[in-house]
């Protein structure tokens, strides 16, 4: 449920792995594109329940679109893939979903969008997925999701929502937002000013490339992780400006702390992508 980038390429991986894939969306243009990339085919209701409905939507949509598909019977166990978990759960029990079929997920494999062109079947492959199960979530409900990750080449990680949401503060909606207010700056450039940018710059404003709406929604949901993410960096901008001003004969010296800090995050990064470091983490829970 959902054609965006998410929602196709998990259908264009599952489909490829021999799963009967059937594809729902507000939109008729998107199953319709969906289907054309070879994701699955169109829902209709003469189809019997699904093993497992995949709720691919912005997360203020989830618990509707959540809801309306378990009153309908659309399928045994559901699944969703919004950026952000502690509301998202919150307001599908306070929307009276069945808690008990339903198993909040999220796939750490890239922003979603409203188009297709950039869905990929191997968008998953290596990637962490995140399952944020209830106390109360029977096992078979989470055996269900946790076999459409191994067919799609995910790693299952389960954490307790609010822990997701504090993560994914850290390493996506924080950084995000940074890199669109450093883009800001050169919205309106001059082109003899852009035409020295170099590719430093350019990876530094990558990730404002994505959907203002979707990110604007996602950022909203998960607003308080985000705002401390903001004032900690804020605060060491600030201190920074503060350092250069004043003009001390010391500014290398508390400057340098500064970037050899930056120097090893940016290593420890650099390190936790190199091959087989993710095979080595554990899945469990983390509260």
């Amino acid at each position: 449920m959902g054609c965006g980038t998410t929602g196709t390429s998990l259908a264009l991986a599952l489909t490829g792995a021999g799963v009967r894939v059937a594809l729902a969306d507000d939109d008729p243009r998107a199953v319709a594109e969906a289907a054309a990339l070879g994701a699955g085919t169109a829902w209709t209701p003469a189809l019997p329940p699904a093993d497992l409905v995949v709720v691919a939507v912005p997360p203020a949509a989830v618990a509707d679109v959540l809801y309306d598909a378990q009153s309908r019977g659309l399928g045994q166990v559901y699944t969703d893939t919004a950026a952000t978990k502690e509301i998202v759960s919150a307001e599908a029990e306070l929307r009276g979903c069945d808690l008990k079929g339903y198993v909040p997920g999220h796939p750490l494999a890239g922003p979603d969008g409203p188009g297709r062109a950039a869905a990929d079947a191997a968008r998953f492959t290596g990637r962490p997925w995140v399952l944020c199960p209830y106390d109360t979530t029977p096992a078979a409900a989470l055996e269900t999701v946790a076999a459409t990750l191994d067919l799609v080449g995910a790693r299952r990680v389960d954490l307790a929502p609010h822990v997701h949401d504090r993560m994914l503060a850290e390493l996506s909606h924080g950084p995000h937002l940074v890199a669109a207010a450093l883009a800001t700056r050169f919205a309106d450039g001059s082109e003899p000013l852009l035409e020295l940018a170099g590719d430093r710059l350019r990876e530094a404003v990558r990730g404002a490339a994505g959907d203002p709406w979707l990110w604007s929604e996602v950022l909203a949901h998960n607003a308080g992780p985000v705002a401390d993410v903001l004032e900690r960096i804020a605060g060491q901008l600030t201190r920074a400006a503060a350092i250069l001003r004043e003009g001390d004969p010391g500014a290398p010296l508390e400057l340098a702390l500064t970037l050899e800090e930056g120097r090893r995050g940016q290593a420890a990064l650099r390190r936790a992508a190199e091959p087989g470091t993710l095979e080595d983490v554990p899945a469990r829970r983390r509260s």
